[in-house]
């Protein structure tokens, strides 16, 4: 009988005796290594009979997966590795059929070993890169068959995470073998992509990653979630811009429908995994997704996670984002926060407060000019106050609590670069609403821009008493000027939110607010300035009978906290201030701080007749002010700060104090304008050299009397001569011209004549010689 099987082998062709030689007679032993040598020789001499070998090979394989030869199987698939990795020739590709038709016939088996083994070996395969392309190989039932792997469900918990091991591996193999080369399989299609991410997340999620574990890089993934997570990386790393979302689009139904928004752990960890895996040039497009499926979502606590989850990342994403990208963004988290304005669902407010967060995380990571940006984009975008709906005044309030998050991160440096006057010009209107909280706001986007010294917290109460960790610095020449031209308007600001309302928390932010601008600001320059405001201030206190009794000493109160602070800060008229405060603790103590809410009627007893000598006097710090040699033309003004002030339409500067020459700085250039009137430059002078008072408006009407006749004569002369120009003939007009002549000549001759007489020499060469004016035109050159 063997030497009959003996005598058959003889027929068989060269190729397939090598291959049975390979074969052991015992299994147990394993693959023959000298035969595989000669297989192996054979194959690269004649590299044609390769796709042979192979086919054989899988024929023997699949005759003994039939019968249960494990053994054998195992040694026909090391077989086919090893002659995969010798073999490079272009005929490969013919072998490689045969291969995958064998790494198929195992997976398919149910044989835990078998499939592992044969997903070692797809690996190694996807490792090689094969000369020529091939058009019609397909890895449809590797991506299904490894998918279902990976959620491998045996009882044994090592052989089950072996299994999920070996389907994240194949995983990885299909990804490494179909990514790079466009003549095969597109991975990124959507039924691939619905398999393979999935997979990834389920596994990632079945157990807690170690972050150290995951940052090993000498040793390979040991547990079925850290290598999801490498995979996962790797898959993010080689999207393009165009297969972006179709990695997001499966990511995100994962996380809907097995509900792992809630908590949000793990799904902050897998968004982190996308956006530190992702190309930095793309990374805004995760946030996008996100702020889409987030404006998708319906159920209310499901978006306040996801808000969550938004916050988390977006900072990750600034660092690339520029320009247009970055204003898209911000423009979608407002969208998103306008449109939960209208929601009544209670749990609404958190997550308005995480898109917030957001935002204010998003624009951290911006240069502080990109800052100045956001912020004027988000002004532009609160609704006006001229709007009486509930839902209007409720968008106020966010937007200008996402304003605040961005000014809270900015760095000033230069007053005039952190207000520039498109921005304070709006902020300054809202700063006078009527609604307390969003005036609260605006005092706290204020003080965010104005605080450069970390000044706040030691600010915020109102006291007499000296601020021994108060942070001053001389201001720049900028800020000098800065505050000479804007400190009226935010005063204007401050005093008339502080009449609004009597409530402590509003008048101690406003209170704050003031005196970080005279800690940032106050100067030798821009004392008259904080001058003209508390004194103004302390007016309104005296003069507003409609506010309440505790209102207006609050004022009171706050009139020489301020005043205290700035002659400290400048370090002149300090003991006029502390003659003052000791007046007041004998004689008026509830006109000192701390402010109260207090509404006793011990309180309300007083009927605020306030002697003089409690109060501030103008004279006084005149006087203070000119022995040490400072200016006080501002404090001598009968009108210091009048409540009608207006906003100039140049620039956004205000005129002061009624003089219109701040109004009209270029007022003596006018001067030489034709179209001007001489008249009416003197009137303007006029008035701006006058009181605004009576006496000085009744002597402007009365001179404006006196010169209209005169004006009338002059228009009536002026018609004639044009009457008389449009109606008499050219004969008559002839004659008037002559009669005039003569004495225009003469005056002209003398003229001339003098001009000769007053020259100190003469050339001899033109004594004789006739002066040119004295020549006569020739007729020709006449009528």
């Amino acid at each position: 009988m063997m030497s009959c099987c003996a005598k058959l082998s003889c027929f068989k062709p060269r190729y397939k005796r090598l291959v049975d030689n390979i074969f052991p007679a015992n299994p147990e032993e394993g693959l023959v290594k000298s035969n595989m040598e000669k297989l192996t020789f054979y194959s690269l001499s004649s590299p044609e009979k390769l796709d042979r070998i192979g086919e054989y090979l899988y024929q023997r394989a699949t005759h003994d997966i039939n019968r249960r030869r494990y053994k054998l199987v195992e040694i026909a698939m090391e077989a086919m590795d090893l002659l995969l990795m010798a073999c490079h020739a272009q005929t490969l590709n013919l072998f490689v059929e045969s291969f995958l038709k064998m790494i198929q016939k195992l997976l398919e088996d149910s044989n835990p070993n078998l499939q592992i083994m044969a997903t070692n070996s797809f690996v190694k395969f996807a490792n090689i890169e094969e000369d020529a392309p091939s058009y019609h190989r397909r890895y449809d039932f590797f991506i299904s068959k490894f998918s279902s792997m990976c959620h491998g469900s045996n009882d044994n918990v090592e052989v089950r995470n072996n299994i999920r091991m070996a389907g994240i591996k194949g995983l990885q193999g299909v990804i490494r073998k179909t990514v790079s080369d466009d003549l095969v399989e597109n991975i990124w299609e959507k039924q691939h992509m619905e398999k393979i991410v999935p997979s990834l997340l389920y596994n990632m999620q079945s157990g807690n990653t170690n972050k150290e574990e995951v940052n090993e890089e000498d040793s390979e993934p040991k547990t079925p979630p850290v290598l999801a997570e490498s995979v996962l990386r790797e898959i993010v790393s080689r999207a393009s811009f165009s297969h972006i979302n179709d990695v997001l689009k499966p990511l995100l139904t994962h996380l809907d429908h097995h509900q792992l928004w809630i908590p949000h752990e793990f799904a902050i960890h897998t968004f982190q995994i996308v956006m530190l895996s992702i190309q930095p040039q793309y990374s805004y497009r995760v946030v996008e997704s996100l702020m889409t499926h987030l404006d998708q979502t319906s159920s209310a606590k499901t978006k306040t996670y996801i808000a969550v989850v938004l916050s988390a990342i977006i900072s990750i994403a600034a660092g690339e984002s520029v320009g247009p990208s970055a204003l898209d963004i911000i423009n979608n988290l407002l969208t998103l926060l306008r449109d939960s304005v209208s929601s009544k669902n209670p749990t609404i407010g958190q997550y308005q407060e995480n898109l917030i967060n957001a935002l204010g995380q998003f624009a951290n990571h911006h240069p502080d000019y990109q800052k100045i940006e956001i912020m004027l984009f988000i002004m532009n975008k609160v609704p006006t106050f001229s709007k009486k709906d509930q839902v209007d005044q409720l968008l106020q309030i966010i937007l200008l609590k996402s304003l605040l998050k961005v000014s809270v991160q900015y760095r000033t440096v230069s007053f005039d670069k952190a207000f520039p006057a498109s921005f304070l010009q709006p902020l300054l209107k809202m700063a006078k609403a009527s609604e307390s909280r969003v005036r609260i706001i605006v005092m706290e986007i204020l003080q965010a821009l104005l605080d450069r010294h970390k000044n706040q917290q030691t600010l915020s109460v109102v006291t007499i008493k000296t601020y021994h960790s108060l942070s001053l610095e001389p201001p720049s020449r900028s800020d000098i000027i800065f505050a000479n031209k804007q400190v009226g308007n935010l005063m204007n600001a401050l005093i008339k939110s502080m009449i609004l309302d009597d409530q402590v928390i509003a008048l101690e932010s406003a209170y704050t607010t003031a005196a970080l601008m005279i800690c940032e600001m106050s100067c030798i320059e821009t004392l008259q300035e904080f001058m003209v405001f508390i004194f103004h201030l302390q007016d309104t206190a005296l003069g507003s009978d409609d506010l309440t009794v505790r209102h207006r000493c609050n004022l009171h109160r706050i009139v020489i906290s301020l005043v205290t602070l700035l002659s400290r800060c400048v370090g002149i008229y300090v003991d006029y201030c502390e003659r003052i405060i000791d007046r007041r603790r004998q004689e008026a103590p509830f006109l000192l701080p701390p402010l109260t809410d207090d509404n006793s009627p011990t309180l309300h007893s007083f009927n605020l007749d306030i002697p003089s000598e409690v109060l501030l006097d103008r004279t006084t710090v005149v006087e203070c002010l000119q022995a040490a040699g400072i200016r006080s033309e501002r404090l001598q003004m009968e009108s210091l700060f009048p409540s009608d002030r207006r906003t100039s339409l140049i620039d956004g500067v205000s005129t002061r104090d009624g003089n219109l020459s701040d109004t009209y700085p270029d007022i003596e250039s006018i001067k030489s304008s034709p179209d001007v009137s001489r008249k009416a430059l003197l009137n303007i002078q006029e008035l701006s050299m006058l009181e605004l008072n009576f006496e000085g408006m009744k002597r402007i009407l009365t001179a404006t009397n006196e010169t209209s006749k005169q004006d009338e004569i002059n228009r009536e002369k002026k018609e004639s001569m044009a009457k008389s120009l449009k109606e008499q003939d050219f004969d008559e007009l002839m004659n008037f011209n002559d009669s005039s002549h003569d004495h225009i000549q003469n005056k002209l001759n003398e003229l001339f004549n003098s001009l000769s007489m007053d020259r100190p020499y003469s050339n001899d060469t033109s004594k004789n010689q006739k002066p040119i004016y004295e020549k006569n035109f020739p007729e020709l050159f006449f009528f």
